[in-house]
C-alpha cells in the first residue's frame, strides 16, 4: 500500500503509552520533521487524536485508542510498537482504510534467547539449584539433554521461525503449527495446519507458543489439548495469555498431566499476587518480559522512524497487518 505523501506539510503523531512509561525515547531525530503530541491518558487521547496524521502506540493493552477514534478525521496510519496487536484491532479501526503497522522483527531474537533460556533452566533444573543454593544445601541431581528433544512451536512467524532456528542450533528438533501447512520450510521440519496440533501435542517434549491472539487462537490451549500432551512435556507460553485456559491449565499441572510451564504472559496481567500460579510446583513465572531487552523502546522507535520516512516518501509501508487476520503475514 502507498501512502499519500506528507513531505509538504509537517504531520502530526500522536504517541499512546502509559503514563509509566511515559513518551517513547528516541524520536529526537524526527522532532523537526513533525509535531509530537504525548498522550498517556483517554482524555489526553481524545483532545488530540482529531490533529493527528498518525498515531503510534507504545501500550499493547490499551483501550483508549478504541474510545477515542470517532475522532480521529485525518488519522492516515497507524503503528503498534509491539508484535501483537489485538488490543487495537477493533471494528471500526478493521473496518476502515488506516493501514495498521506493527513492531515484527524487533523481538524475534530476544523471545528466541529467552525459550531457549527456560528450556535450559528445565533440563538442567536450575530453579531446583537456585532453592538448594538458597538453603545451603548440596545436593548432586542428574540432568537432562536438549539435543535431540522434540520442539513444536505453535505460530510459525518471525517469531516461531526465531526460535526454531536457535533451537534447531542447540540439536533440538523443531516443527511448527501455523494457519496453512507448507510442504517445505528452511527454518522447521516440518510446517503442519492447526488441525493437526492434537497429534502433533502428544509427541512433543516442549510446546511453545507463539502465535499472535486471535478469534482462532483465544482459548486454543484448553482442557483437552492439554490432555494430548505428554505427562513429561513443558510448556511455554510466550504468545499472549488469553490463548491459555489458565484455569484448564492449572488443573493440568495439579494432576500432574504435564510436567511444567513457564509463563511469559497470563489472562490477567499483571498475574495477582495471589495466583495459585505463583507456587504451583514446576511453573516459572516472568512479567510479560521475554522479549525487552536494554534498549529495546530505543529500537522500537528507530524502527518506527523508518517507516515514517517510508510515509514521508509516499513508499510502501513495512510491516502492514492484515487487520482480518491479526497479524502481519509470512510471505510463502
Amino acid at each position: 500500500m502507498t501512502m499519500k505523501s506528507s513531505r509538504d506539510a509537517q504531520p502530526v503523531i500522536v504517541t499512546v503509552s502509559t503514563p509509566e512509561d511515559g513518551p517513547p525515547p528516541g524520536l529526537e531525530p524526527i522532532a523537526d520533521q513533525a509535531r509530537i503530541v504525548h498522550t498517556t491518558d483517554a482524555e489526553a487521547l481524545r483532545g488530540a487524536i482529531g490533529e493527528a496524521d498518525i498515531l503510534m502506540v507504545t501500550d499493547f493493552r490499551t483501550t483508549i485508542v478504541r474510545d477515542a477514534w470517532a475522532g480521529a478525521a485525518k488519522v492516515q496510519w497507524v503503528h503498534a510498537t509491539s508484535a501483537g496487536v489485538d488490543a487495537i484491532l477493533f471494528p471500526e479501526l478493521v473496518d476502515s482504510d488506516v493501514p495498521v503497522t506493527n513492531a515484527r522483527g524487533i523481538f524475534d531474537r530476544p523471545i528466541a534467547e529467552y525459550v531457549l533460556g527456560l528450556i535450559l533452566a528445565y533440563a538442567k533444573d536450575l530453579p531446583h539449584t537456585l532453592d538448594l543454593q538458597r538453603a545451603h544445601h548440596w545436593k548432586h541431581r542428574d540432568t537432562e539433554r536438549i539435543e535431540g528433544r522434540q520442539v513444536l512451536v505453535v505460530g510459525a512467524g518471525s517469531i516461531g521461525r526465531a526460535i526454531a532456528r536457535m533451537l534447531n542450533a542447540a540439536g533440538m528438533q523443531v516443527t511448527g503449527v501455523a494457519r496453512h501447512a507448507r510442504e517445505q520450510d528452511a527454518d522447521f521440519r516440518a510446517v503442519h495446519a492447526v488441525e493437526s496440533l492434537p497429534g502433533l501435542l502428544a509427541e512433543a517434549d516442549y510446546v511453545v507458543v507463539a502465535t499472535p491472539l486471535t478469534p482462532q487462537t483465544r482459548g486454543l490451549f484448553d482442557r483437552e489439548a492439554f490432555g494430548c500432551m505428554k505427562p513429561s512435556a513443558r510448556f511455554i507460553n510466550i504468545g499472549r495469555g488469553p490463548i491459555v485456559k489458565t484455569a484448564d491449565l492449572l488443573e493440568a499441572l495439579r494432576a500432574e498431566a504435564i510436567a511444567g510451564a513457564a509463563l511469559d504472559v497470563f489472562e490477567q496481567e499483571p498475574l495477582p499476587a495471589d495466583h495459585p500460579l505463583w507456587d504451583t510446583p514446576g511453573v516459572i513465572v516472568s512479567a510479560h518480559m521475554a522479549g525487552d531487552f536494554l534498549g529495546w523502546r530505543e529500537a522500537l522507535s528507530a524502527q518506527f522512524i523508518d517507516n515514517f520516512q517510508r510515509w514521508r516518501r509516499g513508499e510502501p509501508l513495512q510491516n502492514i497487518v492484515d487487520k482480518r487476520r491479526g497479524y502481519v503475514p509470512v510471505k510463502e
